[in-house]
């Protein structure tokens, strides 16, 4: 009895291990990212990253949608950045980016991976920025890479996809991963860094998979996008329009155009827009009227109003807050307040006197790394800043009341402000009529900490200064 069982246990177990060998593993699956960006005037554009040969097909409404080649695998040759050149290293893409308009059904996939659907009319909308570790030898800036409380972007990105929205706005800076960390820094020994492949996928598209997968993006350019730093990678990978030589920023002599687009508008029902500005060059100091950029944010200006005049209520998407304060101390050891962004200031304060064409009721930037809300007496819009995603905080916070003679431009005079300093997370907003908004403060977790209302270009908050309670 004892021998039959033990030949049956036997048997038992070489069937066992037949079948386990019999099924074959599971092939790695290609495709690294899998996300739809909204371009212009609307239209989604869906975006597959692979390591596959060929790009994969879209199936929706029991339909294949062939997708194109955006941009081949490759090493871009060594061009000059922010860094030193023995800080800096050629940008690796060993990734093919496919590209396709999103067909219009109720559902859509790529590769087995669900793609986001836009609403034309959604009312949840999810905005983040500043999102990137920090790694840069030359402002000494070692953010702990691998320590996800130091570095919370995916669980800020898990939080805010949790809350089920129905499109994302992301005001800028997805790549902060400029130099190699240092021996002295162990919170970040080991990390990827340069502005390849490796870097974007560390910084934004693993951390930031599960926010990529709840909604479509609203996408605005930051300055670490521009082409001296991470604009190879915002080209191949992000900007809804298409990709075209001397535009890629692989080439310097070719930096005015790579640096520079022109604004988009995205409609999103009931009367309303974003409009999408590149501001990722441009400076806190006014810019020389003679400058390429002043000039090209001029015509920007007149491009801006054209869109504005389509809706009656426009909301401004881009990177430096034009009416946002900042602290600092510049060198002189004192706490100082500065004003809103110089450069489109020099440029629009002359052709606008509050710095916006009509329609343009409120702003969101990112840039300062925290998050504020100001509105003002005047009938300047309303300045949200959501810049407290994930990359480190800054080291002189807002003061919760700013100086009795402030000005965060000439004339501008703010009558309400309210601040979070202390921690990362993200901002909500959720539309509650023609010209009104909930605009919810979430920590990183998505606990809601500070709740705004605002009605046309005006906003009034709960609280003035969000206590750090984690």
């Amino acid at each position: 009895m004892r021998h039959y069982r033990a030949v049956m246990l036997a048997l038992a177990g070489v069937a066992l291990a037949g079948a386990a060998q019999a099924k074959p593993a599971a092939k790695p699956d290609p495709i690294k990212a899998a996300f739809v960006v909204m371009g212009e005037d609307g239209e989604p554009q869906a975006r597959v990253i692979t390591t596959a040969k060929a790009c994969p097909a879209i199936r929706a409404a029991g339909k294949s949608v062939a997708m194109t080649v955006r941009a081949t695998p490759g090493v871009e040759a060594l061009r000059p950045t922010i860094s030193a050149p023995e800080d800096t290293k050629p940008s690796a893409f060993p990734v093919t980016v496919c590209e396709a308009p999103l067909p219009f059904a109720d559902s859509a996939s790529v590769g087995g991976h669900r793609l986001p659907m836009p609403l034309s009319n959604p009312q949840r909308i999810v905005v983040i920025g500043d999102t990137g570790c920090r790694l840069k030898k030359t402002d000494s800036a070692y953010q702990a890479c691998n320590d996800p409380k130091a570095y919370p972007f995916a669980r800020v990105a898990a939080a805010a996809a949790a809350w089920k929205p129905d499109l994302v706005v992301h005001v800028g800076d997805y790549l902060y991963r400029e130099t190699a960390c240092d021996d002295a820094h162990p919170g970040c020994k080991g990390s990827v860094w340069g502005y390849g492949w490796d870097s974007w996928n560390a910084d934004f598209f693993t951390p930031g998979a599960k926010l990529l997968a709840a909604a479509p993006w609203v996408a605005a350019r930051g300055n670490h996008e521009s082409c001296s730093r991470g604009g190879q990678g915002w080209w191949r990978f992000i900007d809804p329009r298409p990709l075209v030589t001397g535009r890629d920023c692989n080439a310097a002599k070719d930096d005015e155009k790579g640096d520079f687009s022109d604004p988009y508008a995205v409609p999103i029902g009931g009367g309303a827009q974003f409009i999408v500005m590149d501001s990722s060059k441009t400076g806190n100091a006014p810019l020389k009227p003679e400058s390429f950029a002043a000039k090209h944010f001029a015509a920007d200006y007149a491009k801006y109003a054209d869109l504005a005049a389509r809706q009656p209520y426009s909301i401004m998407v881009e990177h430096h807050p034009l009416l946002g304060p900042a602290a600092g101390t510049r060198g002189t050891g004192q706490v100082q307040v500065f004003p809103g962004n110089g450069g489109l200031q020099s440029v629009w304060g002359p052709l606008k006197s509050n710095f916006t064409p009509p329609n343009v009721r409120m702003l969101l930037a990112g840039h300062v790394h925290l998050w504020e809300a100001a509105s003002f007496a005047s009938d300047h819009p309303v300045q949200f800043v959501s810049g407290f995603g994930g990359t480190q905080e800054e080291e002189v916070p807002v003061p919760p009341v700013l100086p009795a003679d402030y000005e965060v431009a000439p004339g501008a005079k703010i009558s309400d402000f309210s601040s979070y300093v202390v921690g990362f997370g993200f901002m909500t907003l959720y539309r509650n009529g023609d010209d009104k908004w909930d605009v919810e403060v979430h920590d990183q977790d998505g606990k809601v900490i500070n709740l705004c209302k605002v009605i046309g270009s005006k906003a009034t908050c709960d609280t003035v200064r969000v206590p750090n309670n984690s």
